[in-house]
This record gives C-alpha cells, structure tokens and sequence, in this order.
C-alpha cells in the first residue's frame, strides 16, 4: 500500500501525493450529551451524513491523484504478529481510564477473542460499553464502581481529526503526547504503524518526539512551510516546554531545517491550534484569522555553530517576519471572513483558516464558509469546496482530516 520512499514533508504546498485519514464511525454515535465535554464535541454529529462528507473529500483527494491511505488498514497491517497485537492491547488497555486489575484482564481477553484485526481495531475506536464486558470476580471497590460508567474504554470521536496525534516533518515525525486523557491512545495507533507495519518498520524515519516525551504536543500546532523553516504554536494544546524539546532535535539532526519559528497563540477557546488560525495556501499567501493579530508572539530558535539554541523574540510585523526567514520578497494575508467583525467571527468557528493545501495556490475548504472562499477566488487561489456541515460539529477543517504522508 505504501511504497519505500517512506515520508517526505519539507512544505506544506507542494504537490500532495499520500495522506493518512481516519473514516468516521460508530464512535460519533457513541457520543452523548453527558460525555461531549469529556469527549471534545460541542455537538453529536450525524454519522450517516458525516460518512458521506467524508467518503466524498476522500474522493476529491483521489480525483487531485492523491493516495489516501485508512489508519485502520495501516493498523490491521501492523498486527500480523500475535506478539505484537498483544503488547498492542495491552498498551490500549493502560491508556483506558480503567484501575481495575480484574477489569483490564476481562479487557484483554474480550480483545482478543475477535478473529478479525479489524472488527477487534473497530471496537476500540467506537468505545467498549459498560454491559460488553463482564469480570469473573470482584475483589477491590473499583471493581464495583466501573458499573457506573456507560463505558470501560471511552469512544475515540476526535480520531478524524488525524492531523493532531502524528506530524509528518521532513523525512521524520513528531508523536504526540495528547493533552486530553481521552485522545492520548490515538498515538498509540500511529506508533504501532511506524514501528510494526512492513512498509514503514524498516525505513530510516526520524523521530523528532515520542508520547513519552514528558511535554503536551499535538500536531495541529505544526506546519512545514519550507525545507529551512518550521513553525509551531504554543497553544491550549502544546507547551513551550515540548517545542524546546522538538526544535533542539530538528535542529541538531543532519537536515535542512535550520530556523524553528514559534507563534505564541492568544489566550481564548477558538484559538485551539495554530491551524485554526493560520495556514500556508501559496508559497507568499497565507490564511490568517485577524483576531490573532497585534496579539500574536513570535519568537524565533536557531542554533550556533557549536549546537547552542538561540533564542529570539520577533519584532517586525508577521509579514516581514516570514518574508525574512522565507526568503520572498513579499507575503500577502487573506484574512478570514475578510477583516474582524461577524464573518469573520463566524466563519473562524467553523475553521474557515483551517484550508488544505494540495498543490501551490490550490486549497479544499469547507462549503460553509463561503466569505472566506469567495476573497481566496478573487485573490487567484483555487479552491475545491466540501460539504461538511456534520464532519466540522468537532470543530475541525480539511487541513485537520488529512495527515499528509508524502509531498512533491
């Protein structure tokens, strides 16, 4: 399924040529209105038509001659070896919010008592009910209290949003560590498929940051914008703690990375990740929510000629900054929904930043925002809309839908 150039991101607008989505299922239909806090949603999705929205920006994907690949077949592929797929549900089951011994034995056998990979992977995603699962005996109080829970391992809604748990960079990737307990055993998924699947296991793949990395990182405060220059937000949901740790391995390996810039969000619960807010759509054209603007920190990590960090807090204004480390002799902002006020407002909510680039100047963006769109038209871009009035209810866009795999 996968050929052996193993990964190669050094853009976020070249050529899109594989990617890695997540399929929704029934763990949308395992969402209530008591766990949506807990889970991340604001709303429960439809998931026949959040199926169909999906299945059909897969196909444009295809339609653009994207390769899109499905984490469940990657994973399914990953557990050949039934030494593996135990130590597998074994670390599934330590990333469940379970403390019952006699529970995670029950857990265990109930996973392995599934003939097919795949039925076994579709159960872990949609969340294992409380009445699924039985222990023989009870013999500690936790025991008793798991019957208070609708579920002994919660369902894992955020999976579409493939974006956050794994990041490609360069030739190498950056592991999340999740900051949410619920959406931590979502890169556990994606260590297995780079450390077990026959297409990835063998290649040299970098890794620029383990879950086990002490610090919070997701991957939506990551972008590639060219062979030199990386830029990670510091967020709801990423620590500078955690940049300190990537940058310092991006810029002591044998690459062509050599400036990390840092974009220290404001505070505020639409300003989730960095691309939410902004995202490279052209190689001088950028998407940017105007809200972050004035607010927004920049600060820049080098290093020495004897491997010293440097660290340096940006003056100029956003446009020179990436001019500057960009090496372009200009950069435009489209800003969403136009300028600050209700379009932009609105449309920022439902992730009109968030565009997918597939190729210079060429985005997917969602249908709903269509102030948003209608100034990238009119600025020369072009844009391939999608339907997702039920697919962006998790409060992600395209760009979070797809990890890309391999760039031109």
């Amino acid at each position: 399924m996968v050929d052996k150039k193993g990964l190669l991101i050094n853009s976020e607008i070249g050529k899109l040529k594989k990617v890695l989505m997540h399929r929704p299922g029934k763990e949308i239909e395992n969402l209530t209105p008591e766990l949506m806090e807990r889970l991340l949603f604001d709303d429960i999705p439809f998931l026949e038509m959040a199926r169909k929205e999906h299945d059909d920006f897969a196909n444009l994907l295809r339609s653009k001659g994207v390769e899109v690949l499905y984490l469940k077949d990657l994973v399914v592929e990953s557990l050949k070896d039934l030494n593996v797929k135990k130590q597998f549900i074994i670390e599934f089951i330590e990333g469940t919010k379970t403390d019952s011994k006699n529970m995670k034995k029950a857990l265990e056998e109930y996973f392995l008592s599934f003939d097919d990979t795949g039925e076994m992977i579709d159960e872990m995603i949609q969340g294992v009910r409380s009445d699924t699962v039985t222990i023989s005996k009870r013999d500690t109080l936790s025991d008793y209290t798991n019957d208070d829970e609708q579920f002994v391992a919660d369902p894992m809604p955020n999976l579409y949003f493939i974006r956050d748990p794994f990041s490609t960079i360069a030739n190498g990737v950056a592991v999340s560590h999740m900051k949410s307990m619920v959406r931590r055993r979502e890169s556990i998924f994606t260590n297995y498929i780079l450390n077990y699947h026959p297409d990835f296991r063998d290649e040299e793949i970098s890794k620029w940051y383990d879950p086990k990395d002490q610090f919070i990182l997701e991957g939506g405060d990551i972008a590639v914008l060219s062979e030199e220059v990386v830029v990670v937000g510091i967020s709801k949901r990423t620590e500078p703690e955690a940049i300190d740790v990537l940058a310092k391995r991006l810029l002591k390996d044998k690459n062509s990375i050599n400036t990390i810039l840092v974009f220290e969000l404001p505070k505020g619960r639409q300003f989730l990740h960095l691309d939410t807010v902004f995202t490279m759509i052209d190689k001088e054209v950028f998407l940017i929510d105007p809200d972050i603007e004035g607010a927004l920190k920049i600060y820049s990590i080098q290093k020495d000629s004897k491997d010293n960090m440097i660290f340096t807090e940006e003056r100029l204004t956003l446009e020179r900054i990436l001019s500057k480390y960009l090496k372009l002799k200009y950069v435009e902002l489209i800003r969403c929904g136009g300028y600050r006020g209700i379009d932009a407002a609105r449309e920022q909510w439902s992730n009109a930043t968030n565009a997918l680039a597939i190729g210079p100047g060429k985005v997917i963006a969602n249908a709903r925002n269509h102030v948003t769109n209608d100034l990238l038209k009119r600025k020369g871009i072009s844009v391939d809309i999608i339907s997702s009035s039920e697919l962006s209810r998790g409060h992600g866009g395209p760009r979070c839908m797809v990890l890309p795999l391999v760039r031109e």
